[in-house]
């Protein structure tokens, strides 16, 4: 009786640690695509506060192989700079992003592969189109009920004339 008793209890506690660390990872997947073509919007939209918004107060860039940790109005500034020299003329992921999140469902990445073509004003006042063929991880991290990206690692090439 008492060795029942006891299995019996620790049915139940390892099923509630269990269900504590599951997550609705469907409900999660769709949260981290919404973000995902929100920044489409924002770019299409020059939108550098709200982008801005997306990142952590911890946000780590890796890009042109230097680590940064730039304060929000930094970001602001830098994506008004250049959202206000381009026009977007396509932003386009290329492939569905790669989602994936740890066990307890806190942290999620995403693998994006996309093709960004812009028009700008070169420095002969000439108008210019140009693709660039962009691929990086963004890490996400959930603070309360909302995710914020944490760290981008970015790379990005011309895309070469067919």
């Amino acid at each position: 009786m008492k060795s029942s008793i006891h299995i019996l209890l620790l049915t139940i506690v390892l099923t509630s640690c269990i269900e504590q660390n599951q997550f609705d990872i469907e409900k999660e997947t769709k949260e981290i695509l919404k973000l995902h073509h929100l920044q489409r919007d924002y770019h299409f939209n020059k939108d550098s506060i709200s982008f801005a918004n997306q990142l952590s107060d911890n946000f780590v860039s890796v890009n042109r192989g230097i680590i940064s940790q730039p304060k929000k109005s930094e970001t602001i500034s830098r994506y008004h700079s250049y959202f206000s020299s381009v026009e977007f003329i396509k932003w386009d992921d290329v492939t569905e992003p790669i989602i994936n999140f740890s066990e307890d469902g806190t942290l999620a990445y995403t693998i994006v592969d996309k093709i960004v073509s812009v028009k700008y004003k070169n420095e002969a006042n000439e108008t210019v189109e140009g693709d660039t063929h962009f691929a990086w991880t963004a890490i996400y991290k959930k603070y309360g009920d909302e995710w914020k990206i944490d760290c981008v690692t970015s790379t990005n090439k011309p895309v070469e004339a067919e």
